[in-house]
């Protein structure tokens, strides 16, 4: 018997390719989230070290590691953003539980964005700084505050609801419906 099974997940042969959506059961969005989030997380980590050793000579290294890696997730949080919209876009029916969890959490990261790029305007504006500033600390902390809370409502919406996976079947998130359903109801 064999152990392992590398080729199913992998393939994209007999999957329906969806556009900006992806293949059938091979989303685009989920996996362009992961480094945004990394990111966002790892800045704001960095950002701490540079403001609690501000007198230290290595405070600029971490503050400007910072500003390297908030760039880079910014930029491939636009690719996220765009799959994320198509996907909000055709595959979530108007009145569902699912639709109203996919607009809180596009709404909460589309926050993160906005916050990202002020935050990175101030990092560009005083990139010759020593140190994180204060301002630059506030909005780096806020950012990956809400990045995990937006993380967690992309997270229900794939494991509790079964959103863009194909064997999700019958769930009663997808039915039109006032009524929130909670895990482990599905009555």
């Amino acid at each position: 018997m064999r152990t392992f099974s590398f080729r199913p997940a992998l393939t994209i042969r007999g999957r329906k390719f969806k556009g900006l959506r992806g293949y059938a059961g091979k989303p685009f969005h989920p996996p362009l989230t992961d480094l945004p989030i990394a990111a966002y997380l790892l800045a704001a980590v960095f950002d701490l070290i540079s403001f609690a050793g501000q007198h230290e000579g290595w405070a600029r290294d971490f503050y400007r590691a910072g500003t390297f890696v908030f760039i880079g997730g910014a930029a491939v949080s636009v690719l996220a953003a765009l799959t994320g919209f198509w996907d909000w876009l055709r595959s979530t029916e108007k009145g569902t539980q699912a639709r109203r969890t996919a607009n809180a959490h596009a709404w909460i990261m589309i926050t993160v964005t906005v916050l990202a790029l002020v935050d990175i305007v101030l990092r560009l504006t005083s990139y010759g700084a020593a140190h994180t500033g204060v301002g630059v600390l506030i909005l780096s902390l806020l950012a990956a505050g809400l990045v995990m809370v937006g993380a967690s409502y992309g997270g229900s919406l794939v494991f509790d609801y079964g959103f863009n996976v194909e064997t999700a079947g019958d769930h009663p998130v997808w039915h039109t419906s006032e009524e929130d359903v909670f895990p482990g109801h599905h009555d």
